[in-house]
């Protein structure tokens, strides 16, 4: 085995986050509809897909923390003699082993993806508790016209969002794109990101508060049907 070969193996197991990433997003948007669809009876089909969740949260959790091992292994193995390449298996086994026995099953709560499959979803009940559906889409038409320029404009790009993140200790919201770049830039300068929204005090913004809101996301699609039929 060589660090070429290992530093492939790294590659492929990021694209599989990317696409453990995707797969949590779908299964959110699917409880969203079932939400909508049940009211005020959860159905044990959105139950289950909350089970899947946290089976993707672990999953992603331990590729994080295997890549971490590798990538920690590799570098003493670099510093140190090349013959030591032959027991990098065992170390990183072990290193990995020791990792995931300390790690607990309650954290998987607090997985970014998890914290907004549950928000979304009970978002989606409330609405579907409030509305029904014959005049649902009469209803998102009346919230989108009144609260666009409060809620779907980023205080970023000054335009509408696209993909809403939710800011869960100011509540205020950008889209995703603009404030990860501001964050990125941020964090580049070894600066805190400070919220864009005029007169909040919230002076660091961090990924871990960030929650995609695809309730809002919805609403903002509605309008757009809505503005093209016109």
């Amino acid at each position: 085995m060589s660090l070429s070969s290992v530093r492939t193996t790294l590659s492929s197991l990021e694209s599989c986050q990317a696409d453990i990433s995707t797969g949590m997003d779908i299964v959110t948007d699917v409880a969203m509809d079932l939400a909508e669809a049940q009211g005020e009876e959860m159905s044990a089909g959105v139950k289950e897909l909350e089970a899947m969740m946290l089976e993707c949260a672990k999953l992603d959790r331990e590729i994080n923390h295997f890549v971490d091992v590798v990538q920690q292994v590799t570098a003493q193995i670099d510093r140190q003699q090349p013959e030591e390449l032959f027991t990098l298996s065992t170390k990183v086994k072990k290193e990995f082993t020791d990792r995931i026995a300390r790690l607990s099953d309650a954290d998987l709560q607090n997985h970014r993806k998890v914290l907004s499959f549950r928000e979304n979803v009970m978002n989606s009940d409330k609405q579907a508790n409030k509305e029904s559906a014959a005049n649902m889409e009469e209803i998102d038409e009346d919230i989108a016209v009144t609260q666009s320029q409060v809620n779907f404009t980023c205080p970023l790009t000054q335009v509408e969002m696209v993909n809403p993140m939710k800011n869960k200790k100011c509540n205020h919201y950008y889209d995703e794109n603009a404030i990860v770049e501001l964050i990125e830039r941020r964090r580049n300068q070894k600066k805190k990101c400070r919220c864009p929204v005029v007169g909040c005090g919230n002076t660091d913004v961090k990924m871990s508060d960030l929650i995609p809101d695809k309730v809002l996301r919805r609403k903002i699609q509605s309008q757009n049907r809505q503005s093209s039929k016109k």
